[in-house]
């Protein structure tokens, strides 16, 4: 019996577990292994599963844990879309992940549209990660006294939370105060890095330091939701976090009539009564768009994203306005969390879609990737958002779902 095998009996019979396997085997034999034992402990096969080019040395200690192989979601391309920016300048094919027939065709309709009226406009507003600890206090008046001497003290609280990163850059503290409870908001510059567990690190730093020269301060947890991170909120909304940014254009009315068979007007009056007033009266807050999680998801999918961020990162609004029968509509994200160094973006698949828009990497200078990569996504949400309310403006929505989503013939 070779060692692979030694290994395999001795998960089955709860000698080993799971994630020791590690400890007994080398690189991706302990994949090959922990696979083996669930298929036997289940009495299962997973050939596909186990059909991966990802290197388990490049995945080990970063990414997964208790590895047995990959998922595969089907990768189409959208564009090209023309996006005129301060970062993404010209023509850019979108790589998206997804499962959902006709998702990505109604992106690739509403990007041919846009490539006829001229270049998507967008704009970075803002870009900062955050990340809010929570300390308690014996007194309301304590919290208070707390929170001013972090405000005169912010520039030496600044020197230690950097000093543990080579990228993060403490922009500001915001704080929050509830009875005898403060939260700090940290916000920081991480570079091209999404930088969630780099202004962790950091701050974890800055608290140690803070309940130092603070005794009556007790830090109870580094993530007090108040930063907000997987979770909608309305501090996201109003202060950002990640690259808040900007789309727009102005389509003229005969590209709408003969590209999409519809008028600007028709199409306004679907994003006020669904996307507002629909998403007013069902309480769908922050959500006034018909469907920015699509194309964002798909994209998280493809690049290596957080894909649990696609819940604060898809929040956002649609707006369109009617102008004497030419159509301007825009997308605002609040929320985009997106980076292009770091977690799941190392992955050979994600690089390589990272690649297809020339977003790979660290950029020169440091952020100018991430940023671009975020005025492409918010391109491609505009293209997607157009495409719908066209269609539901001319009741095609189901029949693009039955021809691309079933199989089926219209």
């Amino acid at each position: 019996m070779d060692k692979i095998d030694e290994v395999v009996e001795k998960v089955v019979k709860g000698e080993i577990e799971l994630h020791k396997v590690d400890e007994h085997l080398d690189g991706n034999a302990a994949v090959v292994a922990r696979r083996m034992a669930i298929e036997k402990l289940t009495g299962k096969s997973f050939p596909s599963i186990g059909a991966t080019i990802i290197d388990y040395l490049d995945v080990k200690g970063r990414n997964a844990e208790n590895v047995i192989g990959a998922a595969q979601v089907p990768l189409g391309v959208a564009g090209p879309i023309m996006v005129e920016g301060d970062y993404a300048k010209g023509s850019f094919f979108v790589p998206l992940a997804t499962t959902e027939g006709a998702l990505i065709a109604s992106v690739n309709r509403g990007m041919k549209v846009l490539r006829h009226a001229g270049p998507v406009r967008t704009k970075v507003l803002r870009d900062g990660m955050t990340r809010a600890p929570v300390f308690t206090f014996e007194s309301a008046l304590d919290a208070f006294k707390f929170t001013e001497w972090v405000k005169s003290n912010f520039q030496e609280i600044k020197r230690v939370a950097e000093s543990t990163s080579s990228h993060a850059r403490l922009i500001k503290i915001d704080p929050l105060q509830l009875g005898n409870n403060v939260w700090l908001r940290f916000e920081y510059e991480t570079g091209d890095a999404m930088g969630m567990n780099m202004v962790t690190v950091a701050t974890e730093a800055a608290c140690s330091y803070l309940e130092e020269k603070f005794p009556r301060a007790r830090c109870v947890a580094v993530s007090g939701n108040a930063c907000s991170d997987k979770k909608q909120s309305m501090t996201n909304e109003l202060l950002g976090r990640g690259k808040s940014v900007v789309a727009e254009a102005l389509i003229p009315s005969r590209i709408l009539e003969t590209h999409l068979r519809t008028t600007a007007d028709r199409i306004q009056e679907v994003n006020l009564r669904k996307n507002w007033l629909g998403g007013a009266r069902a309480g769908t807050i922050f959500q006034f768009n018909a469907h920015f999680a699509n194309i964002i998801a798909a994209i998280f999918i493809a690049t290596g994203q957080d894909v649990a961020q696609v819940v604060e990162s898809s929040t956002g609004y649609t707006w369109v306005e009617n102008r004497n029968g030419d159509l301007y509509i825009s997308v605002t994200l609040p929320s985009l969390e997106v980076g292009t160094v770091g977690g799941g973006t190392r992955l050979p698949t994600q690089r390589e879609a990272l690649s297809m828009m020339g977003v790979d990497g660290g950029g020169n200078p440091p952020g100018s990737n991430a940023r671009k990569l975020a005025e492409i996504i918010s391109a491609a949400v505009l293209a997607g958002e157009l495409n719908l309310l066209s269609a539901l403006s001319t009741r095609e929505l189901g029949k693009a779902h039955l021809r691309l989503g079933r199989g089926m013939k219209t």
